[in-house]
């Protein structure tokens, strides 16, 4: 298989409720909305949101940064509360839930890490 792309797709119940969590966390607006009930972002990685009642508190997706720190700052003044940090030999990571109960893990990778 050759892939071109690939999007996380998360589900929300109240989707400009959804949309505004997730302005916040991406800390930029969509970069489009290709249907009246689904928004995305596709610099760097793909992620969708999509107004899903019925799946909505059932997704994860990890979302990889290059510091930890940084995001947590910035998620911080956005009124975005990151969960703490748990770190390893694998690098750091911490989550967080949207309102829906989704649940996002930032990751920041070891030092040296190139994957």
């Amino acid at each position: 298989m050759t892939i071109q792309g690939l999007y996380a797709c998360m589900a929300v119940s109240d989707f400009d409720a959804g949309v505004d969590f997730y302005i916040r966390l991406m800390g930029r607006e969509p970069d489009d909305r290709p249907m009246p009930n689904m928004v995305q972002w596709r610099k760097g990685a793909g992620l969708q949101i999509w107004h899903d009642p019925e799946h909505a508190g059932h997704s994860r997706v990890t979302i990889v940064v290059p510091v930890m720190a940084t995001e947590r700052a910035r998620l911080g003044a956005a009124g975005v509360t990151l969960g703490p940090d748990f770190a390893g030999d694998w690098g750091i990571v911490a989550q967080i839930a949207d309102p829906d109960g989704n649940q996002i893990t930032l990751a920041e990778p070891p030092k040296g890490f190139s994957g």
